[in-house]
């Protein structure tokens, strides 16, 4: 082999190498179940990879202008998704996330607040969550996938539908939690994972089990990602077992899929 073909051959692998090793920024767009692991996790990925996560917040649903639906249908940007799977799902049959690369990262419970202070009542049984709910003279829960479960399934379920129509209502584009610690509620329902960072209020325990509803949430490549590679590192990343302990410690259960690719 002569000098000439080893030195290009030489800057060939040179350049493919150098091509493999490009830091690319990958936006993600998150609903809130996910977001304090995830803002807890992206440095720790930034630490073993070249890329750059910019994250961006929204519900899994739900018309509120910040919202993913109302984003993706705004035409904004992102290369992955995180969100309640059955909105995933939806977006999958959409076109706008890309079929196979839909990855459940975390399975996330429901849980509630009072303000800091406040009496705690005890909802570890159906008896008391409904006595907890009857007794409040305020009721705040996510107008995302958690909320719609309490609305349309738990209430009706628990026959106190026409009780809570008087007393609680929905909260756009802000935690459940917030709204508690601020006064402007006595009793709060969300994800775990979006209750336990807010300061100013009590976690008073996850529902019931009869109560509970488990929702996974997933991660998916959009259509129009403009890494892929990228993506998909980050969501392995996310999904791997050195993520698992800062999800646990967000009060979100892991569950180390295989992945699809």
């Amino acid at each position: 082999m002569t000098l000439v073909i080893k030195n290009i051959l030489a800057l060939v692998v040179g350049l493919f190498l150098a091509g493999n090793t490009l830091a690319a920024d990958i936006q993600v767009i998150t609903s809130g179940a996910f977001a304090e692991a995830l803002k807890t996790l992206v440095p720790e990925y930034e630490k073993q990879s070249p890329n750059k996560v910019i994250i961006s917040y929204g519900s899994s649903m739900g018309a509120a202008p910040d919202s993913i639906p109302s984003r993706l249908a705004r035409d904004e940007k992102f290369d992955v998704l995180i969100l309640a799977s059955p909105a995933l799902d939806g977006f999958i049959k959409s076109g706008a996330v890309q079929p196979g690369t839909r990855v459940d990262l975390v399975a996330s419970v429901m849980g509630a607040v009072v303000k800091a202070g406040a009496p705690k009542p005890d909802i570890s049984t159906m008896a008391g969550l409904k006595s907890a709910l009857l007794n409040a003279k305020s009721v705040a829960y996510s107008a995302s996938a958690s909320g719609v479960y309490l609305s349309t399934e738990l209430f009706p379920k628990m026959g106190i539908s026409e009780q809570m129509d008087k007393t609680a209502r929905k909260i756009y584009s802000e935690r459940v939690a917030s709204v508690v610690a601020r006064g402007d509620a006595d009793l709060g329902f969300q994800q775990v994972s979006e209750l336990l960072p807010i300061p100013g209020v009590d976690f008073i325990g996850e529902l019931p089990p009869e109560a509970q509803k488990t929702v996974l949430f997933s991660a998916g490549i959009t259509n129009n990602v403009a890494n892929l590679n990228a993506s998909r590192d980050l969501i392995a990343f996310l999904a791997s077992p050195k993520a698992a302990p800062s999800i646990q410690k967000a009060g979100l259960k892991p569950i180390l899929p295989v992945l699809p690719w």
